[in-house]
């Protein structure tokens, strides 16, 4: 791999830290917008359309720290999001490795007896209320759902750990410090830290999911795996 010039390490540095601000920014400004209308009654304020209240979550919460700074950035750099490996190139084989990747933690929630029955997005607030609001508002309201907790979840990590990745090159085929840096701050962003056996062993099935859906990703060229790990396994089971 050739080296990269000063002034492509420049642009990386900056989108970097242009994503990781605008996320940070995203989630000080969902927790002001707690503060000034209570989201919680606000959430479960069945008078308020189902649709509504799920847009208003999706877009100032969960778009604005995991999906906000990848699209600003990509369109200050005038870069398609197929350039970050939606394509469908080795598209099967992309499928089945990061199906895999989800083993571990699906094991560990076998062990721990809390799996339940598969639905996309099941362990989202709002998730249950809208598929039983009726057509079209179900409809809408999964739209919306998958949008912001299935893709853009999915692949802000893709964009944040192939920046990081092309600014930090391993010399190792199987460390990847964009993946490394992807899979520690899922697990901190989603409050898994802990000293139990429990809580390591949660940790470390985590690990394994994010970072190898990434070298996955990595591998293949292809960034669908992730996307659909966080719309079809994610929240589903």
């Amino acid at each position: 791999m050739e080296p990269i010039t000063k002034e492509r390490k420049r642009q990386l540095s900056t989108d970097i830290i242009m994503i990781l601000v605008l996320s940070f920014l995203g989630l000080a400004g969902f927790g002001l917008l707690d503060r000034m209308i209570d989201l919680n009654s606000f959430v479960d304020n069945t008078s308020i359309n189902i649709v509504w209240r799920v847009l208003v979550v999706a877009v100032f919460g969960q778009f604005a720290t995991a999906g906000l700074g990848i699209t600003v950035v990509c369109l200050i750099r005038k870069e398609k999001f197929r350039s970050f490996g939606l394509n469908t190139r080795n598209l099967l084989p992309t499928i089945v490795l990061s199906a895999l990747c989800c083993v571990p933690e699906l094991l560990f929630y076998w062990w721990q007896g809390t799996i339940h029955s598969w639905c996309p997005f099941w362990d989202v607030h709002m998730t249950r209320e809208v598929l039983s609001s009726g057509f079209p508002y179900n409809v809408l309201g999964m739209l919306i759902t998958a949008t912001a907790w299935g893709f853009f979840e999915g692949f802000n990590y893709v964009v944040i750990r192939d920046k990081i990745s092309e600014l930090w090159p391993s010399k190792h085929r199987w460390l990847d410090w964009g993946a490394l840096f992807c899979a520690i701050m899922c697990i901190l962003v989603h409050w898994m830290v802990g000293v139990t056996p429990d809580a390591i062993l949660e940790m470390l099935a985590t690990m394994i999911l994010i970072y190898g859906m990434l070298i996955v990703r990595k591998e293949t060229g292809n960034a669908w795996g992730c996307v659909l790990i966080f719309c079809l396994y994610w929240n589903a089971v």
